[in-house]
């Protein structure tokens, strides 16, 4: 029987409040986040970019939700340890991590990680890119891409290039341009870009891909001359470097990146809201400018957006370490 006059109506709000009630019932812990202190935690050493960032982002986070975000550095094994404790978190949102491009590498890499790199983790948003910079030393006759490729083809095997870490976006980048652009070089591995930029300068080394702020103020010095950014397109801190890409290689891209996820099984109404949140804060002119001196590009895209990001590049890391047999002793 179909309701009618007063009492049909009244019927069907106490329908829509009963419903209403049973929602939020359903999920009370959702209808009320935050309440109590979030932790970022972070795969890495204090005072690195995943750091910065995770601190920068998390102190405006913090004051649109109305409760602390406290940065928690968990470095170690490529980032391994960091993304588990992610993992292994209860789903509530007060655990998420700010993972870096590493994430879509490991699987591939490392032999057995504790965890699945898709089914144990729920994407937020991508939060920056920031695309590497192919240097050489000033002392050699090159000027760009172009000329870089046809001097090492001419010597093969008798120039050299710097590894910023194993495994790292300096180190995959390079790995990639010398597969798709036929060279034949030597690795020489250094435990981190700082050194390994210094060395660059000195002529131990002849190229490299590293971060900007590493290699910038050895270009500016005049001991080191930057070729090309990684990036599908010119850096809004760098315009004057044109990509790999302009320079006769189209499928070539590459970035460090940096995304913060939650364990699986977070409530999608949590996932949304923190991903619309950090989305309006990467919008801030100040942190923009902040993380621009890191080289850094803000992103914040929606949490399928970046989980579409993620296995694409697991597609091509997938494919470089199957192909070059990449793999972390």
């Amino acid at each position: 029987m179909r309701p009618t006059g007063r009492s049909g109506m009244g019927n069907l709000l106490s329908m829509l409040a009963l419903a209403v009630s049973f929602a939020a019932a359903a999920n009370p812990a959702s209808a009320q986040y935050p309440t109590k202190p979030i932790r970022i935690i972070v795969p890495f050493a204090a005072g690195g970019t995943t750091d910065i960032l995770s601190r920068a982002v998390g102190a405006k986070l913090a004051a649109v939700l109305g409760q602390p975000v406290i940065a928690d550095n968990r470095p170690g094994a490529s980032g391994v340890i960091g993304s588990e404790i992610v993992a292994k978190a209860s789903p509530d949102g007060y655990t998420i991590g700010m993972l870096i491009s590493t994430h879509a590498v490991n699987p591939f890499v490392i032999k057995s990680l504790p965890y699945d790199t898709i089914n144990d983790f729920t994407p937020i948003t991508l939060v920056a890119i920031v695309p590497g910079i192919l240097s050489a030393n000033a002392s050699l006759p090159v000027r760009s891409v172009q000329e870089m490729v046809q001097l090492v083809r001419s010597k093969p095997g008798q120039f050299n290039y710097g590894l910023p870490g194993s495994m790292t976006s300096g180190h995959l980048s390079m790995e990639l341009l010398k597969v798709i652009a036929g060279l034949d070089m030597v690795a020489v591995p250094y435990k981190g870009g700082a050194p390994a930029a210094a060395d660059l300068a000195a002529g131990q080394v002849q190229f490299m891909i590293n971060s900007p702020p590493t290699v910038l103020p050895f270009v500016k010095a005049g001991r080191v001359r930057a070729l090309a950014v990684t990036g599908a397109k010119r850096s809004p801190g760098l315009p004057e470097l044109p990509t790999i890409r302009e320079s006769g290689f189209p499928d070539y891209e590459t970035y460090e990146w940096y995304g913060l996820f939650a364990p699986a099984r977070t409530p999608k109404e949590i996932v949304a809201r923190l991903g619309q949140e950090i989305a309006r804060i990467l919008k801030d002119p100040e942190l923009r400018e902040l993380m621009l001196v890191q080289g850094a590009e803000l992103v914040g895209n929606s949490p399928e957006e970046f989980g579409q990001f993620v296995r694409a590049e697991m597609d091509k890391w997938g494919a470089l370490a199957r192909r070059i047999n990449l793999r972390v002793d």
